[in-house]
């Protein structure tokens, strides 16, 4: 397995429903972007598809390069976005990527850097 073993649970863990508004967690490798999804596209694809955009994530602890964090989190109408697509096991998973690429948890926000890499 690739990556922290809480990434890995929280996307492979059952997802609800998304709705534009809700809150998503982008997983990379070891960390982890707040978002907000934008878009959504359940019926009529063969795929379907999210958009999620980043969040403004501001610190609020002050434990310096610790793994316990705490953050604030705002809406940032210029923050990345990325496409995810429902897969068949599913998992919500970058568009156009295999199991390389990012993979997201609906419905909760977190963020999170990881200071050992």
């Amino acid at each position: 397995m690739q990556g922290s073993f809480v990434n890995h649970v929280m996307t492979q863990s059952k997802q609800p429903e998304p709705v534009v508004g809700m809150g998503a967690t982008v997983c990379a490798y070891t960390d982890r972007y707040a978002g907000t999804i934008i878009a959504v596209k359940m019926k009529g694809v063969v795929y379907p598809k999210i958009v999620v955009q980043e969040d403004t994530a501001t610190r609020t602890d002050a434990n310096g390069m610790s793994e316990s964090q705490s953050y604030q989190y705002n809406p940032n109408p210029e923050g990345q976005t990325w496409i995810f697509t429902l897969r068949k096991n599913g998992m919500w998973m970058e568009a156009g990527k295999r199991k390389d690429g990012l993979s997201v948890s609906i419905g909760v926000r977190r963020k999170y850097y990881d200071y050992s890499f």
